[in-house]
């Protein structure tokens, strides 16, 4: 069957990484925790347990369709669509389609941004390609009004960063689940990776102090695997408790690897 994703494209490089990865999530985590359509995860009045857990989740869901054939991805994209149905109807009212359309364009900067901190700037082509695979994923998650082009992609993600990201209450608690889940110095290693990958309005939003003074550091990080010292590392910087879905999210060929987290919705409070 037909790869949803050719082996040689760049962003099985991004998604088969757990570095490259967890930077995206790193990413994504800052500016979900801003946008509008937050509380669609407070909406049972219970903070999700465990939000880092649910970033997981989402990352290996992502990966199992880049990594998938197109009618796995197709059936993937069904059981998505599902589960944004079912958690409608317990809600009574419809997620926005510019809520659905935030998600995906956090996929794509944060693939971006990750790789351009861990690695160097994607070429025009990648960038191209980038956009092609998740407009691709777009479509298949029913998101209405995707711009056709990379370039039109990149005005639009400006218009829904600028209109739909707010501190409030929800950010507030989600950043304390955080704390919570990695710790003090963690955390604060988090915020300073946050904000060497966030756009300045995001950074803004939350008070994220400049970290560039970490860029060359985190540019050398790769060194350290190849230096055989990558599981020593992966065990300062996570938490023992999810240092298996840290390790899963390794994708170095067509295999794809079950994750120790269940599916989950990056909206829904239950997946």
């Amino acid at each position: 069957m037909t790869d949803f994703v050719s082996g040689d494209s760049v962003v099985r490089k991004i998604w088969g990484d757990s570095d490259t990865v967890l930077l995206v999530f790193a990413g994504c985590a800052a500016e979900f925790a801003l946008n509008r359509a937050v509380d669609w995860l407070f909406f049972t009045g219970k903070l999700p347990n465990d939000p880092m857990g649910r970033f997981f989740a989402t990352a290996s869901y992502a990966q199992q369709i880049v990594f998938a054939d197109e009618q796995t991805a197709a059936a993937a994209f069904e059981r998505i669509r599902k589960v944004h149905g079912a958690v409608e109807k317990q809600r009574g009212q419809s997620i926005p389609d510019w809520a659905h359309r935030d998600v995906l364009y956090m996929l794509i900067d944060y693939s971006e941004r990750a790789h351009e901190l861990l690695v160097g700037p994607l070429s025009a082509d990648e960038r191209r390609e980038l956009y092609d695979v998740f407009h691709r994923v777009g479509i298949g998650l029913e998101i209405p009004d995707l711009p056709a082009s990379y370039t039109e992609w990149k005005a639009d993600r400006d218009r829904h960063l600028q209109r739909d990201l707010v501190y409030s209450e929800g950010t507030k608690a989600l950043y304390a689940r955080y704390q919570d889940n990695v710790g003090p110095w963690r955390y604060d290693v988090l915020l300073q990776i946050q904000s060497m990958l966030a756009p300045e309005h995001v950074r803004g939003l939350l008070g994220l102090k400049s970290a560039e003074w970490m860029r060359p550091f985190v540019r050398m990080y790769p060194l350290l695997g190849r230096a055989g010292l990558r599981s020593i590392t992966q065990q300062l910087l996570m938490p023992s408790r999810y240092l298996a879905a840290v390790r899963s999210l390794d994708q170095r060929g067509p295999s794809r690897r079950r994750h120790p987290y269940r599916t989950a919705s990056p909206f829904t409070a239950a997946g």
